[in-house]
């Protein structure tokens, strides 16, 4: 009897070993709802001929790549058989789908869970060719835990080039992803009012061919065209100068000028026939104080604007999307939503006290519109889910927008926000939201591969609806992203380059100014960039900028690692290789810039002489040079020479300049300040 005991105690926990071993060979991104495993492998793998066969005659979903052989078959003779049963007892979009040891079998709730579930299979055929062995027994259960889950796309200061924008939709329908609103200002090609489309802009039809291409693979795009404020794409023209709030600032729309509407409309049917399946049209409405006038107040006036786009909208079969902060602000309430500090009981003291503000004006809120609950890095505050309960209580629609990339220079931080990305999708989730948005702003413009982690995290939050740690995610997204060897937290760089690059941005910016304001000066020599050695004081200069020099060097350090780990890992990713290009030129930007701060310190302590600072200005035409060539593979990097730039009223550094001085502003005039001074 004990050695029976034994035998089985001894096959359980080699199954348990075997069984764990295939779990960690396959990962799902985003995480499925239920995964039960046999541990037992298929005879199936990547290399398998699938003969499929639909019990519904429904046609086979979009497959995304050639990962693997479809071949079709008959009820006789198939190892893949799928069907849509509308009956069966999963939330939309869902799927169950069993691999047995020689067959698979897919039973989806809609066409979008067949189109998932044929997504997870690729899933587990691209792991089961990238690790060489067969597919698991595996039953699935799967659908998602947040009904709407939209990526934010800005292109107001740049496009990327037509193909990019393919493989995009294909990437983020990979991640289960449904959504995508496009923030279009000047970079759709508008028909009606043909002045306000930037040169380079993308065609109506253009545009549209997209939508098709997306709404193939289950993403419906639909359009952002900023309407009271954020108006400089507009206003900007002579042409509707008389339009503005005020007449020498380019930033709002009069609401009490009939032609306000006429403009603004013309622009929204053209983008609503740019994406024709969209479900929505997002106005804007953030970050505008118009003028008292005619006996109304800001606040009225701001609901008068948003009651006749909602109406618009309505007549136009599509649902308004505000984003909420001015309301919030008029109502004395904006700044709890964004503060930690505040314990529920004094959230709710505010409320109870500046509530009034907002109620007196509650019934002229449109119920037809979605109030966009943005809030990118403190979700988790009392008085965001206080707001959020607010809208709810009060009958109207809510949704949350969440950030994968604000004003962050280079390239996104925080270590891609995922800890605010997870908070807010797990609220989502939790108060029964009408969907969430990642918001991707372009107005410091690093390049699109830099915010894909952003982007996968946001997929696997909002789909999955799970506590997954962060150490774990970046393990699950560099598995998915790069290949299964990168699991190990070695192969973590991103993390990395958070710190280097936070400190990179104003390197050679005086104290209490910013890189983003150097071309808004007249004297930003003088003005933002560092004061520089006397060649008749040395060492004054180390003195002052002791701290700054320390950070340097460990920085440089740090960098030359971070560079090391990028190389290896591009000799040996299977995926993800452009975005390792682009990581190593952010990174070799940076260190660039850490050296020649090093090498002023360098001339100040009189270890080199002025040639050897000299020649660092031959290395970053090299620098500058790399850098956009990479850039450039994806990026259409230079403006229009006859464009014109707004007044930029947020100091937004890709609006600055017609090529891409703007990314280098503060090496261009260092150096400046280095000829001037030493010639």
């Amino acid at each position: 009897m004990k050695y029976l005991i034994k035998l089985t105690l001894l096959f359980i926990f080699f199954y348990s070993c075997k069984n764990n071993e295939i779990q960690n060979n396959f990962v799902l991104l985003p995480k499925v709802k239920s995964i039960e495993y046999s541990g037992e492998s298929s005879s199936l793998n990547h290399d398998s001929e699938y003969f499929f066969h639909s019990e519904t005659n429904s046609e086979l979903p979009v497959l995304l790549d050639n990962s693997f052989k479809l071949i079709k078959g008959d009820f006789d003779n198939n190892n893949l058989s799928y069907k849509i049963n509308n009956e069966i007892d999963i939330p939309a979009e869902g799927y169950y789908l069993n691999i047995s040891k020689n067959s698979i079998d897919i039973t989806a709730k809609d066409e979008a869970g067949l189109f998932y579930s044929f997504n997870s299979l690729r899933q587990l055929i691209t792991d089961s060719k990238d690790q060489n062995i067969n597919l698991p027994v595996v039953s699935i259960k799967d659908f998602p835990s947040l009904k709407y889950r939209s990526i934010h796309i800005d292109v107001k200061h740049h496009t990327e080039k037509k193909e990019y924008y393919f493989k995009l939709i294909d990437e983020l329908a990979s991640l289960k992803i449904n959504g995508i609103i496009i923030e279009f200002e000047d970079k759709l090609g508008y028909e009606k009012r043909p002045i306000i489309a930037a040169p380079d802009s993308y065609s109506i039809s253009w545009w549209k061919s997209l939508s098709d291409y997306a709404n193939d693979r289950n993403i419906k795009i639909s359009p952002l065209i900023q309407g009271l404020g954020h108006a400089s794409f507009i206003l900007k023209h002579d042409k509707y100068k008389a339009l503005r709030d005020v007449s020498d600032n380019d930033w709002a729309f009069n609401p009490l000028n009939p032609k306000t509407y006429d403009v603004q409309f013309d622009l929204y049917k053209d983008a609503i026939e740019a994406t024709p399946y969209g479900q929505f049209l997002h106005v804007g409405g953030d970050e505008v104080r118009v003028i008292d006038r005619d006996g109304k107040k800001g606040f009225e006036l701001n609901l008068l604007w948003l009651n006749k786009v909602s109406e618009f909208a309505k007549q136009n079969n599509r649902i308004p999307i505000f984003w909420d902060d001015m309301y919030l602000k008029h109502g004395g309430v904006w700044m709890v939503t964004r503060n930690t500090k505040l314990s529920k009981q004094r959230v709710d003291s505010i409320w109870i006290k500046n509530e009034k503000k907002l109620t007196e004006y509650l019934d002229d809120f449109p119920k037809n519109c979605i109030y966009m609950r943005w809030n990118y890095f403190y979700p988790w505050a009392e008085g965001n889910l206080k707001t959020i309960d607010w809208y709810k209580e009060n009958n109207l629609k809510v949704m949350g927008a969440t950030a994968g990339q604000t004003r962050w220079v280079l390239m996104p931080q925080d270590y891609s926000n995922i800890e605010s990305i997870k908070s807010f999708s797990l609220t989502s989730v939790e108060k029964e939201l009408d969907g969430l948005l990642l918001t991707l702003w372009d107005d410091d413009s690093p390049h699109f591969e830099l915010y894909k982690r952003g982007i996968y995290a946001f997929a696997e939050y909002t789909w999955g609806g799970n506590d997954l740690s962060s150490k774990d995610f970046k393990s699950k997204f560099r598995h998915k992203f790069f290949s299964p060897s990168f699991n190990d937290p070695k192969f973590e760089f991103i993390d990395d380059l958070d710190k280097p690059v936070r400190d990179w941005a104003n390197l050679f910016i005086k104290e209490k100014k910013h890189r983003n304001q150097i071309t808004k000066t007249s004297l930003p020599l003088e003005t933002h960039i560092v004061d520089l050695p006397e060649i008749n004081n040395p060492g004054k200069w180390n003195q002052k900028f002791d701290k700054k020099i320390t950070i340097a060097q460990n920085h440089i350090k740090d960098l030359k690692i971070i560079i090391e780990k990028i190389n290896l890992q591009q000799t040996k990713t299977i995926r993800g290789s452009y975005a390792l290009e682009v990581y190593e030129q952010v990174a070799k930007l940076a260190l660039f810039s850490y050296e020649t701060f090093i090498a002023i310190s360098n001339f100040d302590k009189g270890e080199n002489d002025l040639s050897l600072l000299l020649n660092k200005m031959e290395e970053f035409t090299s620098i500058r040079d790399n850098f956009e060539k990479v850039y450039s593979k994806s990026r259409n990097i230079i403006k229009p020479e006859n464009y014109i730039l707004d007044q930029d009223h947020h100091n937004h550094t890709a609006n600055q300049t017609l090529n891409m001085d703007w990314q280098f502003i503060a090496e261009i005039k260092l150096f400046e300040k280095i000829n001037l001074t030493y010639n």
